[in-house]
């Protein structure tokens, strides 16, 4: 088990680690279309790209820091991030034909990727390595408003950045600074690791109470499974919505400040979520809880993007049913990651390798998301909801997933039971 100092270490990188990841992963679309000419297809296909990678490399992540040490690897990603942001800044500046830069940008996007798939899985596992069940949820909770609000004041701050220092400094040039940084944080924490801390993987002790375990006939392990599948769909969500963002903001009449302003709002309701969900339990094993966040985030999800087809309306009622609509986007979403931390955590695996199993899956729906939205726009070429509609409909299949496993587990229990009397 890590001592408390290096715990306080790995949530410090967390959070720098979240601001940096979300300057380029997220408004990497607001330099690909001010800077190459990209439209709204064209970020959703590199949007795929960057999901498929993230599902291997995630696995892959975790398993290195599993076999060779959580810092180890996390250095390893931190190195691989800072050069593939720094020469992509680089490669800009030589005015290279569009061409070529693309494909440069690309591999190195591919790249950077792979890179920050060591560090998620390693940093989420030296919190938790080791730790009672009591103090574990603390520590993840502490873990998911650390990464969330770091991420949501990126984003809040990073359109007034964008104006003020220029996309290319912001997506490539800061963030390559900053991980530069984490890696020497990094370096530092490896060398003061005992050597017995640094190789030892004890499991954790449960989270939950039996009482909370048998509070709904469905059994736990079937909470896990619907935690796993609603997790990628709500990534679906997120990894639509970001790439069609900056086509958002522009059909709603906001320049880049004030779209990082208004478009943080999930973010910061997600966070606001975590925290209430941490201090409150009610929720554990309730299923009512989980599709109700399920059709949160779908009806969010839907709303923020049809609220811009509502020309008849003031552009302040606009503005608000779309603030609305993400605020409700947000508590979806934070309930659903949540529960899959919570019941991953509770009733799954409990090696340092579930680290990058819980990556992957959220690359099955950073891929996913895109892959849908780019599909419904090469079939409805310029139509503003198209992407919106497809999505949604992938959404309630994963809902109607969510009802039959339910069902299903009832009408076993129930069998189960009249066959003891």
């Amino acid at each position: 088990m890590y001592p408390p100092r290096i715990k306080t270490g790995a949530f410090l990188l967390e959070g720098l680690n979240s601001v940096s990841a979300t300057f380029y992963f997220y408004f990497v679309y607001w330099f690909l279309s001010r800077e190459l000419g990209f439209g709204s297809r064209e970020n959703l296909m590199w949007a795929v790209g960057h999901g498929a990678v993230y599902i291997f490399a995630s696995l892959q992540g975790g398993r290195y820091g599993q076999r060779h040490g959580y810092l180890r690897a996390i250095m390893l990603g931190f190195a691989g991030m800072s050069a593939c942001f720094l020469t992509g800044w680089v490669i800009h500046l030589a005015g290279l034909p569009r061409t070529t830069e693309i494909v440069l940008q690309a591999t190195l996007m591919v790249l950077a990727t792979i890179s920050i798939c060591f560090t998620w899985p390693n940093l989420e596992a030296i919190v938790s390595e080791g730790e009672p069940g009591h103090r574990l949820q603390r520590y993840l909770g502490i873990y998911n408003l650390v990464w969330s609000g770091a991420g949501a004041l990126a984003y809040f701050v990073g359109g007034a950045l964008v104006e003020a220092i220029g996309g290319r400094n912001l997506v490539l040039l800061v963030p390559g600074l900053m991980i530069a940084g984490q890696l020497v944080i990094a370096l530092r924490l490896q060398r003061s690791t005992p050597l017995a801390a640094a190789v030892s993987h004890a499991p954790h002790g449960a989270l939950g109470s039996e009482e909370e375990r048998h509070r709904s006939p469905i059994p736990p392990r079937t909470f896990l499974i619907m935690s796993w599948i609603a997790n990628p769909c709500a990534y679906v969500a997120i990894n639509a919505a970001v790439p069609l963002i900056p086509s958002l903001a522009e059909r709603l009449g906001l320049g880049a400040g004030a779209a990082g302003v208004f478009c943080s709002i999930w973010l910061f309701a997600r966070t606001a979520t975590f925290y209430a969900l941490w201090r409150w339990n009610g929720w554990h094993y309730r299923f009512r809880w989980l599709v109700g966040a399920f059709l949160a985030m779908i009806a969010g999800f839907l709303f923020i993007f049809l609220s811009a087809t509502f020309t008849s309306l003031p552009r302040p009622q606009i503005l608000a049913l779309a603030s609305l609509a993400q605020i409700l986007f947000g508590l979806g979403l934070g309930l659903i990651y949540y529960s899959s931390l919570f019941y991953s955590m509770d009733v799954g695996d409990t090696k340092g390798d579930h680290g990058g199993i819980h990556e992957a899956a959220i690359g099955a729906g950073i891929f996913g998301g895109p892959l849908v939205g780019a599909a419904a726009e090469f079939a409805r070429p310029g139509s503003p909801t198209a992407a919106a509609w497809a999505v949604s409909a992938v959404l309630a299949v994963g809902l109607g997933t969510l009802v039959f496993l339910r069902t299903r587990a009832t009408r076993a229990t129930r069998g189960t039971h009249a066959i003891s009397r």
